[in-house]
């Protein structure tokens, strides 16, 4: 197949990814049954590991022999959703303008997704000498454990890749490095009482308040650092998303909730963090809920907490990548993907992608064609050092 054949393969497969609505709170197993319904057309079987509920599933396709030192090329299936945001032209049906294509996952990371697939002809035709192993996951968008399963096959039951690309959006770029993510659940439990008559309750909302504020400044000690120019911005985060609580303006608010998260620097722990606000809720925060009456209580519960990629210089991942981009360098990014628990299994791992992470989550998420190209080139050239 041409170039030009094999990108308007990959367009084609955009299209009918997009169409299947796989926002993380449904299942993904429309695209998994149309993966496999692929695959299963070139003569090739994949291998499901489903979630316990068995409503989600990640899979794994490996191509050529089934050999250690393969390279596995990883994406996820989920998407965002789109409530609430004003799209130009429904969100589930490709759009093509100006070179570029728009719909939900199109960027992040839907478009990846199809280039592998378009690939797959050229892969199993390419007398590979080392195993293309071709992983997609589920709940990436929410808590990264779907892809955990697959992961502990390699090195037993199935193959020991040599190297891991996660295709999530870097411009094609060679990301050695992301920030960690944690993501936490306040619970704050006061008592209610008249809003004149303070002394017998608990202010469940105030407090909960006082908490927000020391994140806050702890979020604003971090800008201090340490610091690493690499990332923007520089420095770890942290970040209040969602407060709700109270049920009347003259009522001592019985419950407050608030979600927040941390995005660490690859060595700066969320356990860390977690332990400075818990510092202040015990010494500060919890006295002052109950300065009144006993009983009520404060209580953080960690939902999240998906690793950092820590920079490996010169590992297999990294000079592959590079040497298949055509470039010197390499790039971190801020955000977090799946890399981190596959260097965590001790594999050596990289994030290369097509389309800029600046469209992801947005309305109107598009990639352009052009970069498409690109992803289509790098696997090419991929084929190509497999086969040698």
């Amino acid at each position: 197949m041409t170039g030009g054949g094999r990108l308007a393969e990959a367009k084609a497969l955009l299209r009918r990814l997009i169409a299947i609505d796989s926002v993380s709170d449904a299942s993904n197993l429309p695209v998994v049954d149309f993966v496999e319904a692929y695959l299963r057309s070139l003569g090739l079987e994949a291998r499901r590991a489903p979630n316990a509920a068995g409503d989600k599933a990640a899979i794994l396709a490996t191509i050529g022999p089934r050999f250690d030192g393969g390279v596995v090329l990883s994406g996820h299936t989920d998407v965002v959703p789109v409530e609430g945001q004003p799209w130009s032209s429904p969100p589930f049906a490709l759009r093509e303008e100006s070179g570029r294509l728009f719909g939900r996952g199109a960027c992040d990371m839907k478009g990846f997704a199809a280039c592998v697939l378009a690939m797959v002809p050229a892969f199993r035709d390419a007398g590979l000498k080392r195993p293309v192993h071709i992983v997609l996951s589920y709940d990436e968008e929410t808590t990264c454990l779907g892809s955990r399963d697959v992961i502990g096959w390699f090195g037993k039951d199935e193959p020991l890749p040599a190297a891991v690309i996660v295709g999530e959006p870097t411009m094609m770029a060679v990301a050695d490095a992301h920030k960690s993510v944690a993501t936490f659940r306040t619970l704050v439990t006061g008592r209610e009482a008249h809003s004149a008559m303070p002394a017998l309750g608990a202010n469940a909302v105030a407090v909960a308040a006082d908490i927000v504020s020391e994140i806050g400044d702890l979020a604003r000690a971090y800008e201090e650092g340490p610091l690493d120019s690499r990332f923007t911005p520089p420095y770890s985060t942290l970040h209040v998303g969602m407060i709700r609580g109270g049920t009347a303006r003259n009522i001592l608010a019985r419950e407050c909730v608030f979600e927040w998260e941390f995005r660490g620097l690859p060595g700066v722990s969320s356990a860390s963090a977690m332990a400075k606000v818990q510092a202040f809720v015990d010494a500060v925060a919890t006295p002052r809920l109950t300065r009144f009456v006993s009983g009520p209580a404060i209580a953080t519960i960690m939902e999240v907490d998906v690793p950092p990629l820590a920079p490996a210089p010169g590992s297999a991942a990294e000079r592959l990548a590079l040497r298949l981009t055509r470039s010197n360098q390499t790039i971190a990014v801020s955000f977090a993907t799946e890399s981190g628990h596959f260097q965590a299994a001790g594999l050596p791992t990289i994030v290369c992608g097509p389309g800029s992470i600046d469209q992801a989550h947005k309305p109107d998420e598009f990639v352009d064609e052009a970069q498409l190209a690109a992803c289509l080139e790098f696997l090419q050239r991929l084929a190509d050092d497999l086969a040698r």
